[in-house]
This record gives structure tokens, sequence and C-alpha cells, in this order.
């Protein structure tokens, strides 16, 4: 059997084109005809390929590169293979990734799982709903009463839209994602499986057991954001969930109710976001963080992966484990237990 190819390049580029569009630098101007239809690992290159090589740390995979051209930095703009063309760039992976989106504009944006155009004869529109004119709802999909769909946006098979909902234009919500309570901005992109504006985790303890606190605010997500496969963010309690613009959220992210996510955040996969957390903007959580209710994490703060956070981190700088501390901190504790454990190695062998 065939096996499918999923990405089919958008037309093919000449390395003159690239550098052009990158502003890269072709160190032999005899090869800009040379073609480029198909991205690879530096490693697994080959006829009309492009691969990227970064920093001086990567030096030694020079050796290995069987490409058509090679995007790296300048310091190993001379130590490429014979007959391949080399482009100079101070950034090559993101050069690398303009020339992805170029090739590949179906990878950078969802596209409709079942090809259909407009509104599916399959969906369910409810009274009251308002689908612009360009939108696609596809087969399974339902949108609630009194829902909007924008412009651009694509609902896909089994999504479900609440009533009362917003979405804007250009947007995706992927298969199997529900949205209750919520606002969505222009540009947003939903992955499979993610739940926007349940119930958050209110709960008091009362004479016969835990009784629900209900949750009765909404979840704002405004222009350009990200969520990945099967993230969940709860509505919030009295005031709104925020997300802010043009933050990107990995898969499998807890954001807890109220929580407010300022602008170009990073948050990567596994990370819990308690009940009333405020992060600033341009923060950057790495995966399995997590941080405790009421935390305020300032802007352009970095919290390492697995941070335990316990308590408001500064903006600037830079926290890693579990209780979380000032990195260099964290390091310092984690040299001096090591120090620690192999003296008593050392004189146990005594």
């Amino acid at each position: 059997m065939t096996e499918p190819v999923f990405f089919v390049p958008a037309r093919r580029f000449e390395v003159g084109e690239i550098a052009a569009l990158t502003g890269a630098r072709l160190v032999d101007a005899s090869q800009e005809k040379t073609v480029i239809s198909r991205l690879a690992p530096s490693g697994e290159g080959g006829e009309e390929t492009l691969v990227f090589i970064e920093g001086r740390k990567n030096a030694a995979r020079m050796d290995s590169v069987r490409a058509a051209a090679l995007l790296c930095s300048e310091e190993l703009a001379g130590s490429a293979p014979p007959g391949v063309a080399v482009l100079a760039s101070a950034k090559p992976q993101h050069a690398f990734a303009m020339v992805a989106r170029l090739l590949f504009p179906q990878a950078s944006s969802p596209q409709p799982v079942t090809g259909e155009t407009g509104i599916s004869p399959r969906a369910m529109i409810s009274s009251g709903a308002v689908i612009e004119e360009g939108a696609i709802i596809e087969a399974g999909a339902v949108i609630g009463v009194g829902a909007s769909v924008g412009r651009g946006t694509i609902v896909a098979p089994n999504a479900v839209v609440g009533a009362g909902c917003s979405i804007g234009r250009d947007g995706y919500v992927g298969p199997n994602v529900t949205l209750q309570y919520a606002i969505i901005g222009d540009r947003v992109i939903i992955h499979p499986g993610a739940q926007i504006g349940q119930d958050g985790f209110g709960f008091l303890l009362g004479p016969k057991g835990f009784e629900k606190n209900p949750q009765i605010g909404r979840v704002i997500i405004q222009d350009d954001v990200e969520i990945g496969a099967n993230t969940a963010v709860d509505r919030g309690a009295l005031s709104d969930t925020i997300v802010g613009e043009g933050t990107k959220i990995d898969n499998l992210v807890q954001v807890g109710h109220n929580v407010h996510i300022g602008r170009r955040c990073v948050i990567a996969g596994l990370t819990g976001l308690s009940g009333s957390v405020t992060l600033g903007d341009y923060v950057m959580l790495g995966g399995q963080v997590g941080i405790a209710d009421h935390i305020t994490v300032g802007d352009r703060a970095q919290l390492a992966a697995s941070s335990g956070v316990m308590d408001d981190v500064p903006a600037g700088e830079r926290w890693a484990g579990s209780p979380a501390k000032p990195m260099r901190q964290a390091f310092r504790e984690i040299a001096a237990v090591r120090s620690l454990v192999e003296g008593m190695r050392k004189g146990s062998k005594r």
C-alpha cells in the first residue's frame, strides 16, 4: 500500500528566492537557481531538500548534511559539504520556519476535516444563531441558541458552541471541542478535545460535605491565541477567566477559574494554573509547572519545567524547583545536596 502524503508543497522555491524572503546571505550566488520543494532534519536531506543547523554546538552535524541547501549561522557557513547551497542567517531556525510556512501553509492553519464549505446539512444550528458568510460549520457540529461564528472560522465535526457564545473571524474550533459561556476573539485556534468554559473547581465544605459554589463568570479569549488539545479553561466564579492576545497554550493544560493570563505568554504541556492565578505579559512556563491559587507571576518571568510555585514571582525573574525559588538559588541547593551525598558515599567506603 502506498503511504499517504499529508502535506504537499504549495509550490517550489529557488534558493535565491529564499535568500530574499528570509534576509539570509547566499554564500555562492551561482547556486541561486537551486530548487527547494522539501524540508528535512539535517541528517535526512536529499534532492530538493532544505535543512538547517544552528549554533557552534551543532557544528559536528555539518559533516552529515546531504541536502540541496542549508540554512545555518554565519560561523558555520564555511563548513558545509561541497555542492550544498549555503544560506547564512543570524537566526537559521526562524528563517527555516518562515520557509516552512510558505511551502506548507496548510500545516500552519488547521483545515476542515470533511472538506465541506459553508454550513453542512448535517450540522445542528439552533434558532437565533448567527453564522457569517464564509464560516464553515462541519457535519456533526452544534451551534447553540444565540451563538455567533465569524467569517473564515471553521467549526469542526462534533464541536459544540454553547448558547450565547461568540467566536471571531478566521479561527478554528477543533473536533470534540466544547465552548460554553465564552467569548472568543479573531484568529483563535482551539485544538481537538479542548474544553472551554466548564465549571471552575469551586466547592465549600458544609455540614453534609462539599457544597457547590456556583460559577457564574465567563471565559474571554483574546485575538491570536492558540489552545492545545485536551486543555481545559474553566470559566470564572464571579469575575472572568481571561487569556490575553497572542498567548500559546500547549496540550493538557489546566487553567482554573478566574485566572488572568497576559499577552503573548507561552505555557507548556501538563501545566496547572490554580484559581485566581495572574500571569503578566510574555511569561514562559515549562512543562508540568504547578502554580498555587492567588499567585501572581510578573511580566517576562520564566519558570523551569516541574516548578511548584507557592510564592509570587517578580517580573523578569527565572525560578526553578519545588517549591520554586530563584534559579541560581535552586541550582546552588541542588549542588549542595549532591556534594553532601557524594561526601556521605565516600565516607561510607572508608
